[in-house]
């Protein structure tokens, strides 16, 4: 395997990201080559990341990764690599899947950070690159045979499906030459036969298959003609481990029920349209980045107002590709939720590729979509993907045939753009900014200034600067000791006169 705002400056520097490209992205937008750079740049780290893992595993200390293991880890390998000599392709698709990230980076920690605690259930992780193997050589057509462990009730087979059996059963596979997957639990129990064809066609061809201890993974329909499809992942263990998501009383849905699955279904078939009418950019890059959809139970109790009161989302950058959320209510929520969420996928992205800032990570700054203090990095995601929605918002509602959905656009247009408006200053006026992310905070103020144009009307405009206006007060009595950073003298050339913003779901 091989693993590798001021008046904006003329160019910014040379750099990893030419200047044309930084700035279609500072504008939220970004066409195929800036998207592919972003892309090709985290398949790498992705790749780097995996064979760090066998490193580190080498050079563990016996009593972190017994011989067993390390031996293991290594025929495991030699499956990928044998699998990847069939179908190069087939295998990228398993290892670039995003909730491969989350298990590498947990391996990785386990087997390099010090502390009991961070070895958690290293043993188990380690193992789960057998299956992670399996599955690409399962969707490569390789034949083989293999004995794994099941993690709890399931064994997942990452892109594919999972068997369910009793907690920590060891199941062989083998897959003959006639592309039939069959998983045996002892002799005792009749095994589960898995009709499958190699590469993305073998998770459809697994969910036409009827035997219940068989758990295929779900697939939405491409978003272009071209695009791979997008996969509906709730099965695989690593989904929201590490995430953080149990202290705030989120977590994934265990298993779509037949009814969820349709309402999903259903839900996705009316999004490209939607997503078309916030601006055909969004649909382009929704098909480029999305890669799958880990499905969220809704969040507890009630929020503030309409879409954001039964609803929450979120990505994990080191699961590039994928957005988790709960069921929005309607297409249109759907579609504003990955326009939010492939925002941060995408700023990430381009974190990692180029420094845009020099800020530390201390909590000081007033965000409208917030009630505690954010760092600098924090307001800066937060205003990007704020931006994307103002902007997806206000082409929405202009395109809207119906007052209703006409008027409902428009007031989320208005707190989005009114939440940017109160941070982008702050933001442009900022010496912490590296000349990259000048020149992406001035692309932003220039969008910024663009939707200010053509404001929405009136009564949406005043309810919005009235949300943000409380937003701040309460802000400041929750934290009457926070520092308030304002911007530097003639740090802007915005004429920030926003119209208002959707909170952070």
């Amino acid at each position: 395997m091989n693993a590798t705002p001021t008046t904006a400056p003329a160019a910014a520097p040379p750099g990893p990201v030419p200047a044309p490209l930084l700035r279609e992205l500072g504008r939220t937008e970004g066409g195929p080559r800036a998207l592919a750079l972003l892309v090709r740049d985290q398949h790498a780290r992705r790749l780097v990341r995996l064979r760090a893992v066998l490193d580190a595993a080498a050079a563990a200390p016996p009593g972190l990764c017994t011989p067993a293991a390390r031996d293991r880890l290594l025929a495991d390998w030699a499956l990928l690599e044998a699998a990847e000599r069939a179908d190069r392709d087939a295998v990228r698709a398993v290892l670039l899947h995003p909730m491969t990230g989350p298990w590498a980076q947990r391996c990785l920690y386990g087997l390099t950070a010090d502390g009991p605690g961070a070895r958690g259930e290293l043993t188990a992780d380690l193992a789960h690159f057998g299956a992670v193997a399996a599955a690409a050589a399962v969707r490569a057509g390789l034949p083989f045979t293999a004995g794994l462990t099941a993690r709890g009730d399931l064994l997942a087979l990452p892109t594919l499906g999972a068997l369910r059996t009793c907690q920590g059963a060891r199941v062989d596979l083998t897959l003959d030459r006639d592309g039939v997957l069959t998983l045996r639990q002892g002799p005792a129990t009749p095994p589960v036969v898995v009709p499958t064809a190699a590469g993305p066609a073998g998770v459809a061809a697994a969910d036409r298959h009827g035997d219940p201890r068989w758990l295929p993974l779900g697939a939405l329909p491409a978003l272009l003609p071209g695009a791979p499809p997008v996969l509906l992942d709730d099965l695989d263990p690593y989904r929201t481990a590490g995430s953080g998501l149990e202290r705030h009383g989120l977590g994934a849905v265990t298993r779509l029920d037949p009814a969820s699955r349709a309402a999903w279904t259903a839900s996705w078939a009316g999004t490209e349209a939607v997503l078309r009418a916030g601006g055909t950019h969004r649909v382009q890059e929704a098909a480029l980045l999305l890669r799958c959809l880990v499905p969220l139970a809704p969040p507890p109790g009630r929020g503030p107002a309409g879409e954001s009161a039964s609803h929450c989302s979120g990505t994990r950058r080191e699961a590039f590709g994928a957005v988790l959320s709960s069921l929005p209510s309607t297409p249109a929520y759907l579609a504003a939720t990955l326009v939010h969420e492939l925002q941060h996928t995408k700023l990430a992205a381009l974190s990692a590729l180029v420094r845009l800032h020099e800020a530390g990570p201390a909590e000081a700054y007033f965000a409208p979509w917030r009630t505690d203090p954010r760092p600098f990095d924090g307001l800066l995601q937060g205003a990007y993907s704020h931006l994307a929605l103002a902007d997806y918002w206000q082409r929405y509602a202009l395109a809207a045939p119906g007052t209703t959905a006409r008027d409902l656009a428009w007031a989320e247009h208005a707190r989005c753009a009114e939440q940017v408006a109160a941070v982008l200053p702050v933001l442009a006026g900022s010496d912490a900014l590296t000349p990259q992310g000048r020149l992406l905070v001035s692309e932003m103020t220039a969008v910024h200034e663009r939707i200010a144009a053509d404001p929405p009307p009136p009564g949406h405009a005043a309810r919005a600067r009235a949300y943000v206006t409380t937003a701040r007060t309460l802000w400041r009595q929750r934290h009457p000791t926070a520092p308030s950073p304002t911007p530097r003298a003639g740090g802007g050339r915005a004429s920030l006169r926003g119209s208002g913003g959707r909170p952070d779901a």
